[in-house]
């Protein structure tokens, strides 16, 4: 069993390991672990440590393979106290992922403390199953522990997560790969319409930080709505166990699956 997400390949080059592996399609990556990946690229290239990543956004373009992929990174828009990042992942020479990411700088402003309500620890007790009929690979390789809800109840969920493996070999995962491993999985844990008759697709992912995660665990309060039409928005409340971090969210296309009928 690999001991890691990625292992490196150099030149900017990836393997993706069984543990990125998606719960619909063994050979289609889960988005949590490459916006990982993306995010660690990003954090590397001309560090600033007087800054922090405060948005991130990942467009997915398409299925992003449990295979090679290469990573690029760019600065699009230079600054002294705000900076945009650019990120890609491609695979057999296509784009399947390109991510945004503004830098802030830190300063001396005054904290006011957010009003979103801190989660509840997490509990103790064994780690959660993998519901019937998902493909094993990420959902296992995160620790996970249920408030409320979850991936075998319809509904808004509450949930801790941690990565049971590092995201590269040899090292341990920062603040931001922490939550971006686990805040893609918003949509997922508070689904409202039954999987194996609908499919919801995000081609996104957005997270806003007002503060860098502290400790392993990262909790998502997830919770998601569906319109007329079948554009939904799955939106999160990230925490760390000293309470929020930020706010996800997920656009969504949500719609029958070709094997099943309709009504």
């Amino acid at each position: 069993m690999a001991e890691s997400f990625y292992v490196p390949l150099g030149d900017d080059r990836w393997q993706a390991t069984v543990h990125t592996t998606g719960p619909w399609d063994p050979g289609a990556q889960h988005a949590g672990p490459p916006s990982a990946l993306l995010g660690r690229a990003m954090l590397r290239f001309q560090p600033r440590d007087e800054m922090m990543i405060a948005r991130f956004t990942c467009e997915i373009l398409g299925a992003i393979p449990v295979g090679e992929i290469t990573v690029a990174v760019r600065l699009a828009r230079p600054g002294r106290s705000v900076e945009l990042l650019e990120a890609t992942a491609s695979s057999g020479g296509r784009e399947v992922a390109r991510a945004t990411a503004w830098r802030v700088l830190r300063t001396d402003a005054g904290p006011v403390a957010t009003r979103l309500p801190a989660p509840a620890a997490p509990p103790d007790g064994p780690a959660v199953p993998l519901p019937d009929g998902w493909v094993d690979g990420y959902l296992s390789a995160i620790e996970w522990r249920m408030i409320r809800g979850g991936f075998t109840t319809a509904g808004p969920a509450a949930m801790w997560g941690r990565m049971r493996y590092p995201l590269v070999p040899d090292e341990v995962p920062g603040p931001l790969e922490r939550v971006l491993a686990v805040a893609d999985s918003g949509n997922g844990a508070s689904w409202e319409m039954d999987f194996f008759r609908w499919y919801s697709i995000n081609p996104e992912l957005t997270v806003h930080l007002h503060r860098e995660a502290e400790g392993e665990w990262i909790c998502l309060d997830a919770q998601t709505a569906i319109s007329p039409g079948g554009t939904g928005l799955a939106t999160s409340v990230l925490s760390d166990l000293h309470g929020p971090v930020g706010v996800g969210a997920q656009s969504l296309l949500v719609a029958h699956r070709p094997t099943a009928s309709a009504g």
